[in-house]
C-alpha cells in the first residue's frame, strides 16, 4: 500500500514556485520606504481576509503614482499580484483598485511596460471584465439604473481603467492593436459605450479616444463599426455628428472616429458610403465648435468639454481632413500620384525619361552604400564628362526637351466643386472660422495660444493640398476660382499679421512661414506680399533663424535629429522662391533673386582679407537642405527664357557665371553627405547637382544675343 500523505498547507500560504527573491535597494532611503509601505502592503494584498485585500489595493493605487514607491512595487512583481490575485478577488472593490494600478502604471511607465502587459495575457483579464460590465450595463433585473450610485461609481471606475489601458496598449504596438480589434468582446465593449447614452461624459470621451486610436488606418475595424447590427454603433455616431445645432464634445469626438472610419473604406467625395457619407457630412459640426469660441470663452476653464477644449479637438480632425483630402483629388485624378508629401514638395528638376543616357549620380545601384571613393570617382568622370560635352547637339537637343518639358503648360481641363462637397465645405465654411481664430483671436493665455497653433496646422494642411494641384493651362480652374480669393485672405489676415508682429517665437514663426509657402505656391507673383514688403520679413526671418537651427542640429541626434527639409531656412527660401515668380514686381524678382545667390554663395573666405579660395575648396556656411531649395527655386524662377525676369534680372545681375562657379561646391557638398545615415537629403542633394549642371548648359546655348 501507498504511504498515506499529510495535508498539504494551503495554496496561497505556499511560496510561488517561480517567484524571485527580490533583494532590497542598495539605498537606504528606499531600502526604508520599501520595509515601512511596500512590503506591508503587498502582505496585506495577498491576506486572506477580504477586506485587508480591499484596502490594500486602494492603498497601493494611490502610492503607485509616487515614482518611487512605482519603482519598488515594480520590483516586488505587484503586477504579476495583481493579475493573478486582485483581479480575480470577490470584491468589486478589490477589483477596481487593482484596474487602478495597471492603468497608472501604463500611464506612467513606458511603452514597454504595455508590451510587458500583453505578454502576461492582460487582454484575456480585460475581455473577463468588459463582458462582465457589458451583462451589468444590458441587465433586466436589476436594471443598471436601479443599481445603488456607489456601485454604478464602482462599474464606470473600472470601465475607465479599462479604456485607458486599452488605448496605451493599441498605442504601444501595431500588433497589440491587432489583437485588441480582433476580439468580438472588447469590440462589442467599446461599440455599446459609444451607442449608449447612459454612459457619463467621461466615460464616453475615453471611448471615443480609444476607438479613434484604434480606427486610424483599419479596414478591419471600420468594417466592424458599420456592420454591427446588435448596438448598431454606426448610426449612433452618425446621429451625433450630424444632429443638432449645437456641436457639444459628443458630436465632435464623433466626428473623430467617423473620419478614421470614411478614410480606411475609401468613402471619399468620388465614391461615398452609405446614404453619401464622406467628411463633408462631419464640416458642419466641427465648424459650428469653432463658431462657439470667442475670447471670454477661451478664459473659462470647463474641466475639458468647454467651448475652447472642444474646439481644439475639431481642428485636429479638421487639419486630419485637410491632409486626407489630398488622397481624394488623387483617386479622383485632380492631383498628381507623387505630390503627396506637402511641405517636402519642390520642382524635382529636369525630366531624366527625356535623356536616353539619365545619369546615375548616385555612381551605380548599390542601394545607398558606399565601399570607397571608386565610385564618386566615377561620378566625377561622369559629371565632367557631361559638362565637357555640353556642345554636342544630341546632349543640346536633350536639354531643350527637359527644359520644354518642365515649363509647358499641363493641359486643360476644370474641377467643379459641386462633385467635391468636402472641399466645398471647408472652403465655404470651416476656412472662415479657422482664419478668425489664426489671426483674430486675443493671444492672452494658453488656451488661445493653443487654439491659434491648432488652426494654423489646419489651415496649413488645407493650403498644402490645394497647392499640390496642377492650374497651369486652365486645369482645376474651378478649385483655382474658389481658393484665389480665399487665399489671398489668409495671407492678409492671418500670415501678415503674425510676420509684420516679429514675434520672437520660433515655433509660431515656422508655422506660419510654412502655410506661407504653401499659399504662395498657389498664387506665385500675385500673392499680396508686395503690400508690405513682405518678402524682407522672410529674408530677416531667415538670418534670424540661422543661429536657432544650427543649435537645434547640434542638440538632436539619432532618431531625435529633425528633417532637414522641415527647417525655417527651407521654408523661408521656399516662401521667398514663390513670392518672386512672375508677374511679380521686377524688383522684387531681383531682390529675391539676389537673395537666393547669397545664400548659394555663403562660404568661407579660407584666407585673409582679401584673398580668395578655389571655389571647389570653399564650404557652404549653411546647412545642405537650404542650398538645395535655394538651387531648385532659381531653376524655377529662371527656367523660362520667355519670361521678363529671364533677360532683366538672371543676365543682367550676371547670375550664370555664379552659378556656373557654384558646381563643384555643390557636388563636393553632395559627396560629403553620408548615403547611409541621410538617404533623403544625398538623394536630394545628388539631383540638384545633376539639374544644376544641365541648367548652367541650357542658359549658355540659350543666352539673349
Amino acid at each position: 500500500m501507498g504511504k498515506s500523505r499529510r495535508n498539504r498547507a494551503r495554496a496561497s500560504n505556499r511560496a510561488d514556485p517561480i517567484a524571485k527573491p527580490v533583494k532590497p535597494p542598495s539605498d537606504p532611503e528606499l531600502a526604508k520606504l520599501r520595509e515601512a509601505k511596500i512590503l506591508p502592503v503587498l502582505r496585506d494584498l495577498k491576506s486572506t481576509e477580504a477586506k485587508s485585500r480591499t484596502a490594500a489595493a486602494g492603498a497601493i493605487a494611490n502610492i503607485v503614482q509616487d515614482a518611487r514607491c512605482r519603482k519598488l512595487l515594480l520590483r516586488e512583481q505587484v503586477v504579476h499580484v495583481v493579475l493573478t490575485e486582485t483581479l480575480t478577488d470577490n470584491s468589486i472593490d478589490s477589483r477596481a483598485a487593482g484596474w487602478e494600478i495597471l492603468k497608472v502604471l501604463a500611464q506612467e511607465e513606458e511603452a514597454d511596460f504595455c508590451v510587458h502587459l500583453y505578454r502576461q495575457d492582460v487582454l484575456t483579464a480585460i475581455e473577463h471584465a468588459a463582458k462582465a460590465i457589458l451583462e451589468t450595463l444590458t441587465a433586466s433585473e436589476p436594471a443598471f439604473s436601479k443599481l445603488l450610485k456607489a456601485q454604478q461609481r464602482l462599474v464606470w471606475d473600472i470601465t475607465s481603467s479599462l479604456l485607458i489601458l486599452l488605448n496605451l496598449l493599441a498605442l504601444a504596438r501595431d500588433e497589440i492593436l491587432s489583437a485588441i480589434v480582433g476580439n468580438p468582446t472588447i469590440l462589442r465593449f467599446l461599440f455599446r459605450l459609444a451607442a449608449t447614452d447612459m454612459a457619463p461624459q467621461d466615460i464616453f470621451d475615453e471611448a471615443m479616444s480609444c476607438l479613434t486610436t484604434l480606427s486610424e488606418d483599419n479596414l478591419e475595424l471600420g468594417q466592424a463599426i458599420t456592420n454591427d447590427p446588435e448596438t448598431q454603433c454606426y448610426d449612433a455616431l452618425l446621429r451625433l455628428a450630424t444632429t443638432g445645432t449645437a456641436a457639444g464634445p459628443r458630436s465632435v469626438l464623433s466626428c473623430g472616429v467617423l473620419h478614421n472610419v470614411f478614410a480606411s473604406l475609401n468613402w471619399l467625395d468620388h465614391s461615398p458610403g452609405k446614404d453619401g457619407a464622406c467628411d463633408a457630412v462631419l464640416i458642419p459640426s466641427l465648424t459650428r465648435a469653432l463658431e462657439q469660441v470667442t475670447p471670454s470663452s477661451v478664459t473659462v476653464a470647463n474641466g475639458g468639454s468647454g467651448p475652447a477644449e472642444v474646439a481644439q479637438v475639431a481642428l485636429e480632425i479638421l487639419a486630419s481632413i485637410g491632409t486626407d483630402f489630398h488622397e481624394t483629388l488623387i483617386k479622383g485624378n485632380r492631383a498628381p500620384p507623387d505630390a503627396g508629401k506637402a511641405a517636402e514638395e519642390e520642382w524635382n528638376g529636369i525630366d531624366d525619361d527625356a535623356d536616353g543616357d539619365a545619369m546615375d549620380v548616385d555612381g551605380g545601384s548599390d542601394g545607398g552604400q558606399h565601399d570607397g571613393d571608386a565610385g564618386e570617382e566615377e561620378e566625377d568622370e561622369e559629371e565632367e564628362g557631361d559638362d565637357e560635352e555640353g556642345d554636342d547637339d544630341s546632349i543640346t537637343s536633350d536639354i531643350e526637351a527637359d527644359m520644354d518639358l518642365v515649363t509647358a503648360a499641363e493641359g486643360s481641363g476644370s474641377g467643379d466643386l459641386d462633385d467635391l462637397p468636402t472641399l466645398r465645405e471647408l472652403f465655404q465654411r470651416a476656412v472662415p472660422q479657422l482664419i478668425r481664430l489664426a489671426g483674430q483671436l486675443p493671444l492672452d493665455n494658453d488656451a488661445s495660444l493653443a487654439i491659434q497653433s491648432r488652426a494654423l496646422s489646419a489651415l496649413n494642411n488645407i493650403a498644402w493640398t490645394i497647392s499640390c494641384l496642377e492650374f497651369d493651362g486652365g486645369e482645376n480652374a474651378n478649385i483655382y476660382a474658389a481658393w484665389y480669393p480665399t487665399a489671398k485672405k489668409i495671407w492678409r489676415k492671418v500670415v501678415a499679421p503674425i510676420v509684420e508682429a516679429d514675434s520672437a517665437d520660433f515655433a509660431l514663426a515656422t508655422q506660419v512661414t510654412s502655410l506661407a509657402w504653401a499659399v504662395a505656391r498657389t498664387l506665385k507673383g500675385e500673392t499680396p506680399a508686395a503690400e508690405g514688403a513682405h518678402h524682407r520679413k522672410f529674408m530677416a526671418l531667415y538670418r534670424a533663424a540661422a543661429g536657432k537651427q544650427d543649435q537645434q542640429a547640434k542638440e538632436a541626434t539619432g532618431d531625435d535629429a529633425p528633417d532637414p527639409f522641415q527647417g525655417l531656412g527651407v521654408k523661408c527660401i521656399g516662401v521667398l522662391g514663390s513670392l518672386a515668380h512672375d508677374p511679380a514686381p521686377m524688383e522684387l524678382n531681383r531682390e529675391v533673386g539676389v537673395f537666393l545667390m547669397t545664400v548659394l554663395e555663403a562660404g568661407g573666405s579660407g584666407g585673409e582679407t582679401g584673398t580668395e579660395t578655389p571655389a571647389a575648396t570653399t564650404a557652404f556656411k549653411v546647412p545642405p537642405a537650404d542650398v538645395i531649395e535655394a538651387l531648385n527655386q532659381i531653376f524655377d524662377l529662371y527656367g523660362d527664357e520667355e519670361l521678363p525676369c529671364d533677360r532683366e534680372v538672371f543676365w543682367k545681375d550676371g547670375f550664370l557665371g555664379h552659378l556656373e562657379a557654384l558646381v563643384p561646391r555643390v557636388r563636393a557638398l553632395a559627396k560629403g553627405i553620408d548615403k547611409r545615415t541621410q538617404a533623403e537629403l544625398r538623394t536630394r542633394a545628388d539631383e540638384v547637382v545633376l539639374n544644376l549642371g544641365r541648367f548652367v548648359q541650357y542658359k549658355k546655348k540659350h543666352a539673349p544675343k
